[in-house]
């Protein structure tokens, strides 16, 4: 037999509190206990262990559990009192309370309905929270069954639901996104046609499209923005906007005036809030290429207007971006506002090159070569390094012939007045015509051209100079970036050539002692290796002597240089040439520009090159070889002299001057005795692979001008290397060919394999390689046509089988209806 539950005797209601400031005991209430002392002696007689067995059944004796049980008696007492006064029926008669003989007021009630009864019933049970009474252990062993059972429905349940419910709202979503997305594609339409058909009644929907390209979506932010670009490439007028002033605003205008203020504040205000957006979006990878798109395109297409410097500081801080889109971009822009200065005057020009000089400055010529290379793009006017006459001198010439014709003919003099206020009040006239003539047109006016170009020119060389004086530091404070460390000095060059007859004639002599530094490489006489730059390739050396040669040939009035230090640079660096790592070009160049060019040379120097570029042409790929060949003709046919050195004497060439013996090893050609040798190499250089190379030899060494290479000699030797480089593609070098024996292999019936057809000289016979190969690609060809063929017909013949069969059911159909 199970034990019987306890019945569960709930504790006495506690009587009502009363604050301890309230209680006022008064010297009678102390007499009083004092003299009736042993009637109170019972409650020394009370059970307090059975009291406290009662009260720990309840919450473990919690004071607090036990005030929070009293508290919800108290609270359902309220409730029923409140409900009993709803249920209350007054009758007119009795609305009046009545009086007890104790003197308390009370109402008549009506009496509870059964529902109250129930819940009285219940509040024993209420009391029973499982928070505040101890249950037994069958109890709890109960519960936690319960518990248990019913965590596994709700797990089942929800198993089954989740995944089915997931996929339905990760659905929802999309198909949410995608309408939204849409109707937001269809609303930028929308708006755009809506603002290009009327743009000034329709100006406020800008706003709107702005607050939609704020959107989370990328792809909407993207379509945003070339709709904006779109809009605003159209509606920008060709004038740059001036807002009204306070003033302006005060005056009464009229509602055409009002309408274009609001036109003009609200496409200016709409344009500001895009050109910021743009560049906040240009710092985000997601939006970087966009950005600097649109950026670019306003540039190039509107730089007359409003807040152009926030587009130009844009453009220009990326224009060394290691993107090569964004980095093209920013390029190709500041190359067509150089280019085309009709939309802008040359003031955008001004503070363009301004902006990247001051770039420059700040990452220390540590930028990629694109940002200078962009100077290539500017032009300048030719009389503009030339000192101009001004117009007050011009008007003091005039006087002083005046005055002097006047002394000659003093008899004249009234006849003369009269002429001269009559040509005043011309040149007066004139002179406001020409005023309001330069007010109206659109033309510039040449002293602001020159003055902005001066400046921009200004900015220029500073550049230059700037970028040279980093290179000829010291190597402990040379500084090595991203992109190697001189990634500027190739442009820097090319830039000083091009302007170089642009350059005052102040700043020549430091220009020319710079270059001769840099092509010795940053070492004089007296340097040490430790003192000296950074190391400069072989191209960049003969850059400097390219650069020197065209700054000399620009100013050849005005200087009186010497420079043989550029021709011993040139002389040791056709030595320190390799193919593949160095710039055959610009050796090409070199040699034309300061060998060929050249009107006369020394002899013993001319000697010198003549010996050092035929050995170098025994060493080298063909292109450089007949660049070099090239070249020995050119100075052959300019001094006759050095034709000595195509004798076959037993002691060298007939006129050896004053050194008797060749030294290759010496750095200065002119102390070489280049005379005192034979061209042998020539000899070598007949019997070259390369046909074209082997006939200007054998040309060079008879110095015929009748063969069929005459148009190669009279070249230049950059004409020549860029003829034969493109030659090559196409050329193979012979190689010394072994037939190969054709072996059977055991068990296979294997055709022999044939080898290359041979003429009878044993070379390659290039018409038979060339007939061969054109056969086997033609084979391929129509195989690849066959299987394409093929394929149509089989599709075709599907698609007639179908039919056929729907011809056949519909026939069917027919007969049985």
């Amino acid at each position: 037999m199970g034990k019987k539950k306890q019945k569960i005797i709930l504790p006495p209601d506690l009587p009502p509190e009363v604050p301890d400031e309230e209680i006022e005991v008064s010297d009678e209430d102390l007499q009083f206990v004092n003299q009736h002392s042993d009637y109170a002696h019972f409650i020394s007689k009370i059970d307090t262990p059975s009291l406290t067995k009662h009260v720990s059944r309840v919450a473990d004796a919690n004071e607090g559990a036990l005030e929070i049980l009293y508290e919800k008696k108290l609270r359902k007492k309220l409730e029923n009192k409140e409900s009993e006064e709803n249920t209350l029926e007054v009758d007119p008669i009795d609305a009046l309370p009545l009086k007890t003989p104790d003197g308390q007021l009370y109402y008549r009630r009506v009496l509870k309905e059964p529902k109250e009864a129930e819940d009285e019933s219940k509040v024993g049970e209420s009391i029973k929270d499982p928070a505040l009474v101890k249950s037994t252990k069958a109890e709890k062993r109960l519960k936690l069954k319960k518990l248990r059972k019913e965590a596994k429905k709700q797990a089942k349940e929800e198993v089954q639901q989740t995944p089915q419910a997931e996929v339905l709202d990760e659905v929802k979503k999309d198909l949410t996104a995608e309408e939204a997305n849409e109707k937001k594609k269809y609303k930028f339409a929308e708006l755009g046609t809506t603002l290009l058909a009327d743009p000034e009644s329709n100006i406020k929907l800008i706003k709107e499209m702005l607050e939609i390209s704020k959107d989370g979506d990328s792809t909407i932010v993207i379509l945003g923005l070339k709709s904006l670009l779109a809009v605003f490439k159209d509606i920008i007028p060709g004038y740059r906007i001036r807002l009204p002033t306070e003033k302006e605003q005060e005056m009464k205008v009229s509602k055409d005036v009002k309408k274009m203020r609001f036109y003009e504040s609200t496409l200016l205000s709409a344009y500001k809030a895009y050109v910021q957006k743009l560049v906040a979006l240009q710092q985000q990878t997601v939006y970087q290429q966009v950005a600097t798109r649109c950026l670019c395109t306003l540039l190039a297409a509107v730089p007359h207007f409003n807040y152009r410097e926030s587009l130009l500081a844009a453009v220009v801080k990326d224009i060394s971006s290691q993107d090569d889109v964004v980095r093209k971009l920013c390029c190709s822009t500041i190359k067509s506002l150089f280019t085309d200065e009709g939309k802008h005057g040359g003031e955008v020009t001004v503070e363009a090159v301004r902006r990247i000089a001051e770039l420059v400055k700040i990452h220390n010529c540590q930028l990629h070569p694109d940002s200078i290379e962009v100077f290539s793009s500017l032009s300048f006017d030719e009389d503009l390094g030339k000192p101009e006459r001004s117009d007050m001198d011009k008007k003091a010439k005039y006087k002083k012939f005046k005055k002097r014709k006047g002394s000659d003919e003093p008899n004249q003099m009234s006849e003369n007045d009269r002429k001269k206020t009559r040509k005043e009040m011309m040149l007066k006239t004139r002179e406001e015509v020409n005023a309001d003539y330069k007010a109206v047109s659109s033309d510039q006016d040449p002293q602001e051209r020159r003055k902005m170009q001066s400046q921009t020119l200004s900015a220029v060389f500073q550049t230059f100079f700037r970028i040279l004086k980093h290179t000829v530091q010291p190597k402990s404070e040379a500084v090595h970036g991203a992109f190697g460390s001189h990634p500027l000095l190739d442009p820097c060059l090319n830039g000083i050539g091009k302007f170089a007859h642009l350059i005052d004639l102040d700043f020549m002599a430091d220009l020319m002692q710079c270059l001769r530094k840099l092509a010795g490489n940053g070492s004089k006489s007296g340097d040490s290796s430790e003192n000296s730059s950074c190391q400069l390739t072989v191209s960049e050396r003969l850059r400097c002597c390219i650069a020197a040669f065209k700054v000399m040939r620009n100013n050849l009035d005005a200087l009186n240089v010497d420079l043989q230090e550029f021709f011993i640079q040139l002389y040791n660096l056709i030595l320190e040439y390799q193919p593949g790592r160095d710039d055959g070009e610009l050796l090409a160049e070199a040699m034309k520009i300061m060998l060929c060019d050249e009107r006369q040379h020394d002899m013993q120097r001319a000697a010198a090159f003549i010996k050092r570029l035929a050995t170098f042409s025994l060493c080298f790929r063909p292109a450089e070889s007949m660049a070099a060949l090239v070249t020995v003709k050119h100075l052959l046919q300019k001094n006759a002299k050095c034709r000595n050195l195509l004798e076959n004497d037993a002691g060298g060439g007939s006129v050896a001057g004053a050194i008797a013996k060749f030294q290759p090893q010496v750095l200065d050609p002119n102390l070489c005795g280049a005379l005192a040798s034979v061209l042998w190499e020539l000899n070598l250089l007949m019997k070259h692979y390369h046909p074209t190379v082997s006939s200007i030899a054998s040309t060079i060494s008879t110095m015929n001008s009748s063969t069929n290479q005459v148009f190669r000699v009279h070249a230049s030797p950059q004409q020549a290397y860029v003829e034969l480089l493109k030659e090559n593609e196409s050329f193979a070098a012979p190689s010394a060919i072994k037939r190969a024996t054709n072996h059977k292999r055991k068990g296979s019936d294997s055709m022999p394999v044939q080898g290359p057809q041979l003429n009878s000289s044993g070379e390659i016979d290039e018409n038979a390689v060339r007939n061969k190969l054109s056969e086997h690609f033609l084979l391929l060809r129509d195989i690849q046509e066959n299987e394409r063929l093929r394929l149509e017909m089989d599709r075709t013949t599907r698609s007639l089988n179908l039919y056929e069969k729907y011809r056949k059911q519909k026939k069917r159909k027919t007969r049985s209806d």
